[in-house]
Order: structure tokens, then C-alpha cells, then sequence
């Protein structure tokens, strides 16, 4: 066991990863088709296994049956261009690429496909070299596959720097180390044939994107911050009989806008992952201010007088000072100046006739113009207790005739684009509180 006993620490640390995985995955009840680390995380146990059992038995030739040897190169080969391949695959989904690239299908398929067929084709052409310290096997099937890693390692850099505005900030660092050791190690292993330490690389990424990306725990910790962000949204809401209802709709359509905006290509060099991730968490925010509006006029039935109104404005400035108060030492920044943004702007306009700042334009900021949409359509698409809800068509006209008025044109159009969309989310939320519009 001398030959592989690097291999079998790995084979046993990425067992022991997948098994807390899993574990904790039921726990969570994560979603195990949300990204591709779960294919990843098989493929890498498997391929250490048949890197190890090579390891083994190109040492002892002379007592290996030679076909079983040849099988076994084989699939290790295939599954180690299978690892990588699919670590490519995880890159494209974690820097929102995918869908995209999944236009270029051959693209994406050819330097494996092309990499399996030379491998299986040319197995039975494999020579042995014996090292100073191992032996180690060479062929056209060991440069195929190994020729197909650089190329999808090169082309998982390349999608990384363009894409590195769409990654999450936190999550930037993580998966620049382990493309770098997949690099590093790669690289002395084409040097050096005999290191034999491809393992270490499978496994020193899968625990990098484990810890930093995959933990389900973290995920469950992010999730319970967003719902108390709501739950306490909603508290606020509830003191205008609302029944939570235009915090979570609000969102939703925050949501639908963003990424249709980034989708489009539109401010692509602000709607990053982290930006819309952190819009999100901040969008059932935007009327926290109302905590300071009293109750008769915050609940009355009938028109507000001009002095009522000017009370009702505070709610805007005051939600910012909330903000700024309560959230400081969240420690999340990029969170904190989002939310102050979204509750203090959200009723600017974009003719600069808005409230509390005057402000025009491009001078809102673009989570509080995208509020301001979402916000609005909500308001009128929905019953309050001064008015009946307006109907579909009645309320989509008020966004185009408020474009370039009171909204940015461009989100306004997007938004406008996006109807059937709305108009399912509208329907939704309409059947789980039992009623139709």
C-alpha cells in the first residue's frame, strides 16, 4: 500500500466531506440539484478511488492482470476529465454563465468528448515508465487527458475574470485559491509525472468550495437572516392592516427586474451577484420608516390632508436614520448603505420631484429606482384601505406613462417586458391568500 496511501487519505477525506454533506443537507434541506457540487463531490471520490488503485497496480505489474490495469487507467483517466469537466460546469453556474454558454453547447463538449474518445481509442497503447521512486504510465490517453484539464482549467480563469462582478464578493477569494491549486497542481504534475499527487488537487477544491461556498449551515444562516429581515418587515407592515403581503410581493418583483435588468445587459457593471443579492435582502426593507408614522394616519380610510401627507413623507428620511441606527454593527457594508439607499430614496423620482432629497435621475440610486417600480405597481395592483385595488392593464399604464417622469425609462421599460412574469407573481400571491383579483 506504499504507492497509494496518499491517495486513500484523500479517498478518506472526501468521504468524510461528503458524508457531513449529505448529513447536513438533509438537515437543512437544501435543494441537492441547486449547483453541480453534488455530481462534483461523487466524481471526485470516485476518480481518487481509481487514482489509488493505479498508483497500486502500475507498481506491481507482475502480478496485475493486464486488462484489469488497463481498466482501471481507463476510468481513472475518464473520471478525472469528468472532475474537471464538471468543476468547469460549477464555475459557470457560480459566476451566473451558464445559461449563456449553454449556447455554445460545443463549446462546451468538445474538448471532453474529443478527450474520451482519445483516451478509450489509444488505452491499449499505454507504456509504463519506471521512476526513482514510482512508476508511472504514459501514452497518448495520459497527454489527451491531461491537455483536456489545462484547456478547461484556462477556460474556467477566463469566465472567472470576465464573470468576477457576478460572483459574490465573499466568495471571490475561495474560488480564486482553488482554481489556483488545480493550476499548480496540474502544472508539477505534467513537470513531474511521477509526483502522482492529482488527488491532492481534487481534494484541496472540493474543501475549498465546501467550506466557502457549499455548507449547507452557512446557507441556513444566510436564510435566517433574510427571514428575519422579513419577519420584522412585516411586523411594520401590519400596522396599516396589511397582511405582510406587500413586503414579499415587493421583493418578488424586485427580484424579476434586477435580474432581467442584468440579464439584458443593462447597468451590468453594478448588478453584480452580491449587489442584487444584497438588493434583495435589503428591498423588504424600504418601509421601515413608517414605524415613526402614527397609526390615524398611517390606517386612515380616506384621503391624507396636505399636512397628514407631509407626516407620511417622514417615513422616507426616518427609515434611513432606522438603518443607520439598528443595522451598523451587522458588519455587512455593502448591506448596510443598500437598505439606508432603498428606505430613504425609494420615492425619488427620476424628474427630480420625488421625496426627501429632490433627487433626479442617475443621482437615485439604482436599488432605490428599481424600489421605486416595484414599489409603486404593488401599491396601486393591490387593495389599501383608502382605495379598491386598480386593474392589470390600468396598472401597467401608470408605469409606462411614469417612465422617464417618475421612473428610470430603462427599468420601466424591463419592467414593462417582463408582464407575464409580474402578472404570475401577482397570481400567485393572489391564490395562496384565497382570493383573485
Amino acid at each position: 500500500m506504499q504507492y497509494c496511501k496518499l491517495q486513500i487519505g484523500c479517498l478518506i477525506v472526501l468521504t468524510y466531506i461528503a458524508f457531513i454533506y449529505f448529513l447536513e443537507c438533509r438537515q437543512y434541506k437544501k435543494n441537492l440539484k441547486e449547483s453541480f457540487f453534488d455530481e462534483l463531490l461523487i466524481l471526485s471520490i470516485i476518480t481518487t478511488f481509481f487514482d489509488g488503485a493505479t498508483a497500486y497496480t502500475v507498481n506491481h505489474l507482475d502480478t496485475v492482470n493486464p486488462v484489469l490495469n488497463l481498466i482501471l487507467h481507463m476510468l481513472f483517466f475518464v473520471g478525472l476529465d469528468s472532475v474537471i469537466f464538471t468543476l468547469f460546469l460549477y464555475i459557470l453556474r457560480s459566476t451566473c454563465a451558464f445559461k449563456r454558454w449553454k449556447k455554445r453547447k460545443k463549446l462546451i463538449y468538445l474538448p471532453f468528448a474529443v478527450s474520451i474518445l482519445l483516451v478509450v481509442g489509444n488505452i491499449g497503447s499505454l507504456r509504463y515508465v519506471e521512476g526513482k521512486f514510482t512508476n508511472y504510465s504514459m501514452g497518448i490517453s495520459v497527454y489527451a487527458c491531461f491537455i483536456m484539464i489545462g484547456v478547461y482549467i484556462i477556460l474556467s480563469i477566463a469566465v472567472f475574470f470576465k464573470r468576477l462582478r457576478y460572483i459574490e464578493s465573499n466568495k471571490r477569494l475561495s474560488i480564486f485559491t482553488y482554481l489556483f491549486v488545480m493550476t499548480v497542481v496540474t502544472g508539477f504534475q505534467i513537470v513531474f509525472p511521477e509526483a502522482l499527487i492529482t488527488s491532492i488537487g481534487v481534494t484541496l477544491f472540493i474543501l475549498g468550495i465546501y467550506m466557502n461556498q457549499e455548507n449547507p449551515a452557512l446557507g441556513k444562516l444566510s436564510r435566517f437572516h433574510s427571514e428575519m429581515v422579513m419577519g420584522f418587515a412585516n411586523l411594520i407592515e401590519n400596522r396599516d392592516d396589511s397582511t405582510g403581503g406587500h413586503v414579499k410581493r415587493t421583493s418578488m418583483y424586485v427580484k424579476l427586474i434586477a435580474e432581467e435588468l442584468r440579464d439584458r445587459g443593462f447597468y451590468s457593471n453594478v448588478l453584480s451577484t452580491s449587489y442584487i443579492e444584497n438588493l434583495l435582502k435589503a428591498a423588504p426593507m424600504h418601509d421601515v420608516g413608517k414605524i415613526s408614522v402614527p397609526d390615524a394616519i398611517l390606517q386612515k380610510p380616506g384621503k391624507l390632508t396636505d399636512e397628514e401627507f407631509e407626516i407620511m413623507k417622514l417615513h422616507a428620511e426616518n427609515g434611513g436614520k432606522v438603518i443607520k441606527k439598528s443595522f451598523r454593527n451587522l458588519g455587512n457594508h455593502e448591506y448596510l448603505r443598500m437598505a439606508y439607499e432603498v428606505a430613504r430614496h425609494h420615492h425619488e423620482k427620476w424628474n427630480g420631484k420625488g421625496y426627501p432629497d429632490g433627487l433626479k435621475e442617475k443621482n437615485i440610486p439604482l436599488c432605490a429606482r428599481i424600489m421605486a417600480v416595484a414599489d409603486v405597481f404593488d401599491a396601486i395592483s393591490e387593495k389599501r384601505c383608502y382605495r379598491e385595488a386598480m386593474p392589470m392593464d390600468k396598472c401597467f399604464e401608470i408605469i409606462e406613462k411614469g417612465s422617464g417622469q417618475d421612473f428610470d425609462p430603462i427599468i420601466a421599460y424591463t419592467f414593462l417586458e417582463i408582464r407575464d412574469k409580474v402578472e404570475q407573481v401577482h397570481a400567485d400571491f393572489a391564490a395562496s391568500n384565497g382570493h383573485t383579483q
